[in-house]
């Protein structure tokens, strides 16, 4: 076993983890924090994408122990006293989600790309979040979302 100590949505997080643990089995099943889903296990999908100091990460790809002394964000954290995250709000109100299994990776590349890119077209959003996978949506509302959190409706 390893330990390892991660600020989790702002909070100290230390735990005791075997080292093949993969990060978003640390976020899962030692935080409890389920909003970070599981699809795939080969990062195809993007439904684990969380933020690692700042940057969206695929946490299927990135052991727990190499997460040590870093900041992550998971779609927990991003609403505050009960008031959504602007890209939360956008989905909600674009209707970006059918299901919903996709859109806590979806919700965090969007704002990881709008971090890098504040201002992106229509083929920006496509191509930044090309490695997301949604099986229940055409996309196009998922982009509608992204560009009305960026402003751009």
């Amino acid at each position: 076993m390893m330990k390892v100590n991660i600020t989790v949505n702002g909070a100290a997080t230390e735990g005791d983890v075997e080292p093949r643990t993969l990060l978003v089995h640390y976020i899962r099943e030692h935080l409890n924090l389920t909003g970070t889903n599981i699809g795939c296990d080969t990062s195809s999908c993007g439904a684990c994408t969380v933020h690692l100091n700042g940057e969206a990460v695929k946490s299927c790809t990135i052991l727990a122990v190499q997460a040590d002394g870093t900041k992550i964000d998971t779609i927990e954290g991003l609403s505050k006293d009960g008031v959504m995250h602007p890209m939360q709000q956008a989905f909600m109100e674009n209707h970006g989600l059918q299901c919903g299994y996709c859109t806590p990776g979806m919700v965090m590349a969007a704002i990881g790309l709008l971090n890098e890119n504040p201002n992106p077209s229509e083929q920006d959003v496509r191509l930044g979040l090309e490695g997301n996978l949604c099986r229940c949506t055409g996309y196009h509302n998922i982009v509608k979302s992204v560009l009305a959190a960026a402003g751009k409706k």
